[in-house]
Formats: C-alpha cells, structure tokens, sequence
C-alpha cells in the first residue's frame, strides 16, 4: 500500500469535509429563474461552507503528507 491506515481515514475524512461543504454552498437558488433570492448571500453559504470545504483541502495535505512510521526505508 502506498499510505498507512491513518492516511487512508484522514483521506476519507477530507472528502467527507469538501463533500460537506460544497453541499452547504448549493442551494438558494429562484424558482422560477427570473427573481431575486437573497439567501444566496446567507452566512452558512458565504462563510461556513468555504471554511469547511478549506479545511477538508487543507487536511487532504496533511493526509498525502504525513509520513507513515511503520514503513522502513524504501520498500516496494
């Protein structure tokens, strides 16, 4: 395996994040396609969401980056 176990479920846990967060992002959108909905700039999808779809990247790189200690040297 190229990752250690703790990879794997910090990669899983990241997607969850992003997934998480860009589905706080959708939504708010008109009915008819035409009026104005202001709920498009409410706090959850202007803020929130952003923060957790960037900490769901942020820990994607931790979790390719963080060096498995079981693995010794250079074994394939």
């Amino acid at each position: 395996m190229i990752f250690g176990k703790k990879n794997y479920i910090l990669i899983i846990a990241s997607l969850l994040l992003i997934i998480f967060g860009i589905i706080l992002m959708s939504g708010g959108g008109s009915v008819d396609g035409v009026s104005f909905n202001p709920d498009i700039f409410s706090v959850r999808r202007i803020v929130i969401a952003p923060i957790i779809s960037l900490l769901g990247f942020l820990l994607m790189i931790v979790a390719i980056m963080l060096p498995d200690k079981n693995r010794k040297g250079d074994q394939e």
